[in-house]
Order: structure tokens, then C-alpha cells, then sequence
């Protein structure tokens, strides 16, 4: 009989995505650098595979100086046509341009919301939303709430923040736990484990 936990399916297929699920996917995130970070790179993901973008975090990050919004805000079309050559990224242009247009985007939304952490938990009025799926196949890609929060970011002139895409990335940051019933990363199956980090 196996001594692991039991984990959601899709977790399964590569060391990287299990500890992807493990330590972060589904936690309440707070952290106001690491929300703009995932917020980029679900949009970076898009007609992409999660893994891909797994792969190419650290290119990212060593590219877009940490996701530091002040910083990716100023950069030039020119400094955007340099990381467009660099391997450790997606390379579409559509999406590294779309970067700093989200850098300058956010840097709004801070001026008005405070910040992304009090913008977002604000739609669950600071608790994450618990579901209680029995089936992978029954999580649904997009929600009212997705709908919701994708309008108003592409009001304030966010680029992919597609419904789907906000969807992932509310699974993501923990405002909405999507983690099965069976998995023992779902909060009434907490007691059968000991969550790392």
C-alpha cells in the first residue's frame, strides 16, 4: 500500500506539477509580488501547457527583473524585441509586449485599489471559496466570478485576462480552492497529511 497522499490527477504526470500542487496551487496567496508574477505568467500560459510555463519561470523572472512592475512599466520596444530572442521564454511577441502593458495596468490599479491582494480578495470578501469537486472533469474554466473580475481587468486595460485565464489563476492564488475531495490537499482531508512549505 502506497504511503503517499492522494493528489489531484493532474498532478500526477511530472515531479514539477506535483510540487507545483503540493506547495502552492490552491494556497491563499497575500503576497502582492508573487499575485502580479502568476497573474503574468497565466496569461503567458495561454494555448500553452502550465508545464511549459513551469519550465520557464526562472527565465522569466531572471528577464523581467523579478516582476518588478515599476521597472517592466519603463521598459523600451526595443528592450521587448531584445527578450523576445531569448530562449528561457515564450517567445511571442504579443504576450512579452502584453507584459508591460499589465505592468502599467497594475501600477493603475494600485493607485486606485491599494493593491492586487485587496482588489482580488475583495470579490471573496477575504475568504478563498471552497469547492467541493469529486471529478476533474466537473471543475468548470470559467465562473461567474471569473467573468467578473476578467471584465473589470480588461477594463483597466489588462491584456489576456480572459475569463479561462482569470479562472486559472484564482485556482492558482488560492482565492478559489479547486483541489478534488479526494486529494489530501483539500481542507477536510488536511488532517491526513502534513502540508510542506
Amino acid at each position: 500500500m502506497s504511503s503517499e497522499p492522494q493528489r489531484c490527477g493532474w498532478s500526477l504526470s511530472t515531479p514539477q506539477y506535483r510540487d507545483y500542487h503540493d506547495q502552492e496551487w490552491g494556497r491563499p496567496c497575500h503576497d502582492e509580488q508573487r499575485l502580479f508574477e502568476m497573474l503574468l505568467l497565466e496569461g503567458a500560459q495561454a494555448g500553452l501547457s502550465w508545464r511549459t510555463i513551469l519550465e520557464k519561470r526562472e527565465g522569466y523572472r531572471l528577464l523581467f527583473d523579478g516582476f518588478d512592475a515599476q521597472r517592466m512599466a519603463r521598459y523600451t520596444d526595443a528592450e521587448l524585441e531584445e527578450k523576445l530572442k531569448d530562449a528561457r521564454i515564450v517567445r511571442n511577441r504579443l504576450k512579452v509586449f502584453g507584459f508591460r502593458r499589465n505592468a502599467l495596468a497594475y501600477l493603475k490599479l494600485c493607485e486606485r485599489e491599494r493593491s492586487l491582494d485587496a482588489y482580488l480578495w475583495r470579490y471573496v470578501d477575504g475568504k478563498p471559496l471552497l469547492n467541493h469537486w469529486t471529478t476533474h472533469s466537473g471543475v468548470p474554466a470559467t465562473t461567474p466570478l471569473s467573468d467578473a473580475i476578467s471584465k473589470d481587468l480588461k477594463k483597466r486595460d489588462f491584456t489576456f485576462v480572459g475569463s479561462t485565464i482569470i479562472y486559472a489563476y484564482l485556482q492558482a492564488t488560492g482565492v478559489v480552492n479547486d483541489h478534488l475531495t479526494s486529494c489530501a490537499w483539500h481542507p477536510r482531508s488536511r488532517r491526513l497529511i502534513v502540508v510542506r512549505g
